[in-house]
Protein backbone atom coordinates (compact mmCIF):
# COMPACT_ATOMS: atom_id res chain seq x y z
CA UNK A 1 0.00 0.00 0.00
CA UNK A 2 1.43 3.94 -0.68
CA UNK A 3 -0.61 6.17 0.80
CA UNK A 4 -3.49 5.75 3.27
CA UNK A 5 -5.82 8.61 3.46
CA UNK A 6 -7.31 9.41 7.28
CA UNK A 7 -10.65 11.16 7.43
CA UNK A 8 -13.11 11.67 10.18
CA UNK A 9 -16.86 13.30 9.07
CA UNK A 10 -19.42 13.96 11.39
CA UNK A 11 -22.61 15.29 9.49
CA UNK A 12 -20.37 15.97 6.39
CA UNK A 13 -23.11 14.83 3.94
CA UNK A 14 -22.22 18.02 1.63
CA UNK A 15 -18.76 17.84 1.26
CA UNK A 16 -17.51 14.09 1.75
CA UNK A 17 -18.31 13.34 -1.88
CA UNK A 18 -16.12 16.06 -3.37
CA UNK A 19 -13.25 15.30 -1.00
CA UNK A 20 -13.50 11.48 -1.99
CA UNK A 21 -13.61 11.82 -5.55
CA UNK A 22 -10.43 14.06 -5.40
CA UNK A 23 -8.87 11.70 -3.42
CA UNK A 24 -9.26 8.86 -6.07
CA UNK A 25 -8.67 10.93 -8.91
CA UNK A 26 -5.40 12.07 -7.62
CA UNK A 27 -4.38 9.20 -6.41
CA UNK A 28 -4.13 7.65 -10.23
CA UNK A 29 -2.82 4.59 -10.25
CA UNK A 30 -1.10 4.68 -7.09
CA UNK A 31 -2.54 1.82 -4.41
CA UNK A 32 -4.32 3.43 -1.80
CA UNK A 33 -6.17 3.00 1.18
CA UNK A 34 -9.15 5.43 2.21
CA UNK A 35 -10.00 5.17 5.62
CA UNK A 36 -13.14 6.56 6.94
CA UNK A 37 -14.48 7.26 10.93
CA UNK A 38 -17.89 8.40 10.86
CA UNK A 39 -18.56 10.55 14.41
CA UNK A 40 -22.33 9.25 14.22
CA UNK A 41 -23.63 11.95 11.74
CA UNK A 42 -27.54 12.45 11.29
CA UNK A 43 -27.51 14.31 7.55
CA UNK A 44 -26.92 11.49 5.40
CA UNK A 45 -22.92 11.19 5.47
CA UNK A 46 -22.78 7.86 5.24
CA UNK A 47 -25.21 7.30 2.58
CA UNK A 48 -22.99 10.12 0.86
CA UNK A 49 -19.83 7.91 1.58
CA UNK A 50 -21.33 4.82 0.87
CA UNK A 51 -22.71 6.23 -2.91
CA UNK A 52 -18.90 7.43 -3.37
CA UNK A 53 -17.38 3.90 -2.69
CA UNK A 54 -19.88 2.33 -4.94
CA UNK A 55 -19.03 5.05 -7.34
CA UNK A 56 -14.94 4.10 -7.32
CA UNK A 57 -15.78 0.72 -6.68
CA UNK A 58 -13.22 0.21 -9.75
CA UNK A 59 -10.39 2.68 -8.52
CA UNK A 60 -6.77 1.54 -7.11
CA UNK A 61 -8.02 2.09 -3.58
CA UNK A 62 -9.59 0.37 -0.86
CA UNK A 63 -12.24 1.76 1.37
CA UNK A 64 -12.98 0.79 4.82
CA UNK A 65 -15.77 2.95 6.86
CA UNK A 66 -16.59 2.97 10.41
CA UNK A 67 -19.53 4.06 12.18
CA UNK A 68 -19.33 5.39 15.63
CA UNK A 69 -22.24 5.25 17.37
CA UNK A 70 -21.73 8.25 19.27
CA UNK A 71 -19.58 11.28 18.19
CA UNK A 72 -16.14 10.87 20.34
CA UNK A 73 -14.66 13.54 19.36
CA UNK A 74 -11.95 14.56 16.31
CA UNK A 75 -8.91 13.52 17.94
CA UNK A 76 -10.64 9.94 19.36
CA UNK A 77 -11.94 9.57 15.88
CA UNK A 78 -8.89 10.27 14.16
CA UNK A 79 -6.48 7.69 16.31
CA UNK A 80 -9.05 5.09 15.06
CA UNK A 81 -8.47 5.95 11.77
CA UNK A 82 -4.87 6.15 12.67
CA UNK A 83 -4.61 2.42 13.97
CA UNK A 84 -6.00 1.17 10.34
CA UNK A 85 -4.14 2.65 8.10
CA UNK A 86 -1.27 0.30 6.22
CA UNK A 87 -0.02 2.37 3.40
CA UNK A 88 3.93 3.92 3.82
CA UNK A 89 2.52 7.05 3.71
CA UNK A 90 -0.41 8.86 5.89
CA UNK A 91 -2.87 11.88 4.97
CA UNK A 92 -4.30 13.13 7.78
CA UNK A 93 -7.53 15.01 5.46
CA UNK A 94 -10.33 17.07 6.65
CA UNK A 95 -13.73 15.98 4.75
CA UNK A 96 -13.78 19.64 3.84
CA UNK A 97 -11.12 19.36 1.77
CA UNK A 98 -10.87 19.03 -2.38
CA UNK A 99 -7.05 17.73 -4.09
CA UNK A 100 -5.54 19.72 -6.67
CA UNK A 101 -3.72 17.00 -8.90
CA UNK A 102 -1.08 16.78 -8.83
CA UNK A 103 -0.89 16.89 -5.44
CA UNK A 104 -0.25 13.88 -3.75
CA UNK A 105 2.44 12.98 -5.92
CA UNK A 106 4.29 16.18 -5.16
CA UNK A 107 4.45 15.55 -1.40
CA UNK A 108 5.24 12.18 -1.45
CA UNK A 109 8.57 13.01 -3.50
CA UNK A 110 9.52 15.70 -1.09
CA UNK A 111 9.11 13.34 1.96
CA UNK A 112 11.47 10.94 -0.26
CA UNK A 113 14.39 13.29 -1.63
CA UNK A 114 14.71 14.03 2.26
CA UNK A 115 14.74 11.78 5.23
CA UNK A 116 15.05 15.23 7.88
CA UNK A 117 11.57 16.62 7.20
CA UNK A 118 8.65 14.72 8.94
CA UNK A 119 5.52 16.12 7.66
CA UNK A 120 4.77 17.93 4.40
CA UNK A 121 1.60 20.46 4.08
CA UNK A 122 0.22 22.04 0.57
CA UNK A 123 -0.82 25.19 0.05
CA UNK A 124 -4.42 25.29 0.84
CA UNK A 125 -7.18 27.78 -1.46
CA UNK A 126 -10.06 29.00 -0.67
CA UNK A 127 -13.10 28.10 -2.24
CA UNK A 128 -12.75 30.98 -3.99
CA UNK A 129 -9.34 30.17 -5.09
CA UNK A 130 -7.46 32.83 -2.99
CA UNK A 131 -4.71 31.53 -1.18
CA UNK A 132 -5.92 30.43 2.61
CA UNK A 133 -3.12 31.43 5.22
CA UNK A 134 -2.80 28.09 6.83
CA UNK A 135 0.80 28.10 8.40
CA UNK A 136 1.44 29.08 12.01
CA UNK A 137 3.65 29.12 14.77
CA UNK A 138 3.84 27.57 18.50
CA UNK A 139 1.94 30.03 20.78
CA UNK A 140 3.19 31.50 23.58
CA UNK A 141 1.41 32.72 26.49
CA UNK A 142 2.57 36.56 25.18
CA UNK A 143 0.71 35.62 21.58
CA UNK A 144 -2.43 35.30 23.45
CA UNK A 145 -2.10 38.65 25.27
CA UNK A 146 -1.51 40.09 21.86
CA UNK A 147 -4.29 38.12 20.04
CA UNK A 148 -7.01 39.14 22.83
CA UNK A 149 -5.69 42.84 23.20
CA UNK A 150 -6.26 43.61 19.62
CA UNK A 151 -2.58 44.00 18.97
CA UNK A 152 -2.25 41.22 16.31
CA UNK A 153 -4.71 42.98 14.38
CA UNK A 154 -4.24 46.20 14.49
CA UNK A 155 0.18 45.39 13.67
CA UNK A 156 -1.27 42.56 11.44
CA UNK A 157 2.23 42.44 9.31
CA UNK A 158 4.26 42.84 12.83
CA UNK A 159 6.35 39.63 13.42
CA UNK A 160 6.44 40.85 17.19
CA UNK A 161 2.72 41.38 17.65
CA UNK A 162 1.24 39.16 14.76
CA UNK A 163 3.95 36.39 15.67
CA UNK A 164 1.57 33.77 16.00
CA UNK A 165 -0.35 33.77 12.81
CA UNK A 166 2.49 34.87 10.99
CA UNK A 167 0.72 37.90 9.74
CA UNK A 168 4.13 38.58 7.29
CA UNK A 169 4.43 35.29 5.97
CA UNK A 170 4.76 34.29 2.02
CA UNK A 171 2.55 31.82 1.18
CA UNK A 172 3.94 31.46 -1.97
CA UNK A 173 7.43 30.20 -0.78
CA UNK A 174 8.45 26.26 -0.17
CA UNK A 175 9.32 27.09 4.19
CA UNK A 176 10.29 25.04 7.29
CA UNK A 177 7.08 26.16 9.37
CA UNK A 178 5.88 24.90 13.07
CA UNK A 179 2.54 24.40 12.48
CA UNK A 180 0.71 24.00 9.07
CA UNK A 181 -2.94 23.20 9.29
CA UNK A 182 -4.11 19.64 10.35
CA UNK A 183 -6.99 19.83 7.23
CA UNK A 184 -4.22 18.46 5.60
CA UNK A 185 -0.94 16.97 6.98
CA UNK A 186 1.15 14.11 5.28
CA UNK A 187 4.01 12.32 6.38
CA UNK A 188 5.57 8.48 6.90
CA UNK A 189 3.68 5.83 8.71
CA UNK A 190 6.85 5.23 10.60
CA UNK A 191 6.60 8.72 11.94
CA UNK A 192 3.16 8.38 13.48
CA UNK A 193 4.62 5.00 15.35
CA UNK A 194 8.22 6.97 16.25
CA UNK A 195 5.69 10.00 17.49
CA UNK A 196 2.99 8.15 18.64
CA UNK A 197 -0.92 8.98 18.74
CA UNK A 198 -2.66 12.15 18.34
CA UNK A 199 -3.61 13.24 22.24
CA UNK A 200 -7.23 12.52 22.81
CA UNK A 201 -7.35 15.27 26.34
CA UNK A 202 -7.47 17.60 23.24
CA UNK A 203 -10.65 16.40 21.85
CA UNK A 204 -11.18 18.29 18.55
CA UNK A 205 -8.90 22.02 18.62
CA UNK A 206 -4.97 21.78 19.42
CA UNK A 207 -4.21 18.22 18.91
CA UNK A 208 -2.89 18.76 15.61
CA UNK A 209 -0.56 21.71 17.17
CA UNK A 210 0.34 19.63 20.14
CA UNK A 211 1.26 16.45 17.41
CA UNK A 212 3.58 19.10 15.30
CA UNK A 213 5.02 19.92 18.25
CA UNK A 214 5.97 16.73 18.98
CA UNK A 215 7.23 15.92 15.68
CA UNK A 216 9.91 18.78 16.08
CA UNK A 217 10.78 17.64 19.39
CA UNK A 218 11.98 14.81 17.56
CA UNK A 219 14.16 16.41 15.59
CA UNK A 220 12.33 16.56 12.55
CA UNK A 221 11.46 19.53 9.76
CA UNK A 222 7.59 20.29 8.85
CA UNK A 223 7.76 21.59 5.16
CA UNK A 224 5.29 23.96 3.70
CA UNK A 225 4.88 22.92 -0.44
CA UNK A 226 2.83 25.80 -2.07
CA UNK A 227 3.29 23.69 -5.06
CA UNK A 228 1.06 21.08 -4.08
CA UNK A 229 -2.59 22.78 -3.44
CA UNK A 230 -5.30 21.70 -2.23
CA UNK A 231 -8.72 23.21 -1.89
CA UNK A 232 -10.10 24.02 1.63
CA UNK A 233 -13.72 25.27 2.29
CA UNK A 234 -13.00 26.15 5.92
CA UNK A 235 -14.75 25.99 8.71
CA UNK A 236 -18.23 24.48 7.00
CA UNK A 237 -18.61 21.64 10.09
CA UNK A 238 -17.69 23.59 12.94
CA UNK A 239 -19.71 26.73 11.87
CA UNK A 240 -22.57 24.64 12.12
CA UNK A 241 -22.58 24.87 15.95
CA UNK A 242 -20.27 27.78 16.40
CA UNK A 243 -20.67 28.62 19.74
CA UNK A 244 -20.04 24.71 21.02
CA UNK A 245 -16.64 25.22 18.95
CA UNK A 246 -15.52 28.57 20.53
CA UNK A 247 -15.81 27.14 23.74
CA UNK A 248 -13.89 24.10 22.97
CA UNK A 249 -10.95 25.65 21.50
CA UNK A 250 -10.46 27.86 24.28
CA UNK A 251 -10.17 25.28 26.78
CA UNK A 252 -7.96 22.94 24.44
CA UNK A 253 -5.53 26.78 24.14
CA UNK A 254 -5.61 26.24 28.17
CA UNK A 255 -4.53 22.53 28.38
CA UNK A 256 -2.18 23.41 25.44
CA UNK A 257 -0.10 26.03 27.69
CA UNK A 258 -0.75 23.56 30.68
CA UNK A 259 1.19 20.58 28.62
CA UNK A 260 3.97 22.70 27.15
CA UNK A 261 5.04 25.09 29.28
CA UNK A 262 6.52 25.71 32.82
CA UNK A 263 3.96 24.51 35.46
CA UNK A 264 3.85 27.64 37.47
CA UNK A 265 0.25 27.27 38.93
CA UNK A 266 -0.69 31.66 38.97
CA UNK A 267 0.69 31.46 35.61
CA UNK A 268 -1.51 29.22 34.13
CA UNK A 269 -4.52 30.13 36.05
CA UNK A 270 -4.14 33.63 35.42
CA UNK A 271 -4.31 32.73 31.51
CA UNK A 272 -6.51 30.14 31.65
CA UNK A 273 -8.91 33.13 33.35
CA UNK A 274 -7.84 35.23 30.33
CA UNK A 275 -8.63 32.24 27.67
CA UNK A 276 -12.09 31.75 29.65
CA UNK A 277 -13.22 35.79 29.42
CA UNK A 278 -11.85 36.13 25.89
CA UNK A 279 -13.98 33.11 24.87
CA UNK A 280 -17.23 34.30 26.68
CA UNK A 281 -16.37 37.65 24.73
CA UNK A 282 -16.37 35.87 21.55
CA UNK A 283 -19.91 33.21 22.38
CA UNK A 284 -21.39 37.02 23.09
CA UNK A 285 -20.30 38.69 19.89
CA UNK A 286 -21.30 35.57 17.93
CA UNK A 287 -24.77 35.86 19.32
CA UNK A 288 -25.02 39.22 19.28
CA UNK A 289 -24.35 39.12 15.17
CA UNK A 290 -26.94 36.54 14.98
CA UNK A 291 -29.55 38.62 16.45
CA UNK A 292 -28.65 41.65 14.48
CA UNK A 293 -28.73 39.87 11.77
CA UNK A 294 -32.08 38.37 12.17
CA UNK A 295 -33.57 41.72 12.74
CA UNK A 296 -31.99 42.65 9.17
CA UNK A 297 -33.81 39.90 7.43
Amino acid sequence: MDISIAIVTYNSAGEIAACMASVVRDLGKALGQVVLVDNASTDGTIDAVKKEVNRHEDAYCRFEVVQNKKNVGFTRALNQVLTRCRGRYILVLNPDTELLSPCLSILMDALEQDNSIGVVAPQLLNSDGTIQKSCRRFPRRRDLLFEVSGLSYIFSESSRFNRWKMGSFEHRVRSFVEQPQGAFLFFRRSLLQEVGPWDERFPMFFSDVDWCKRVIKKEYQILFEPTARALHHKGVSISRNRAAMIWTSHRSFYHYFKKHTRNIVLENEFFGLILLLAGFARIAVYYVARILGSFGK
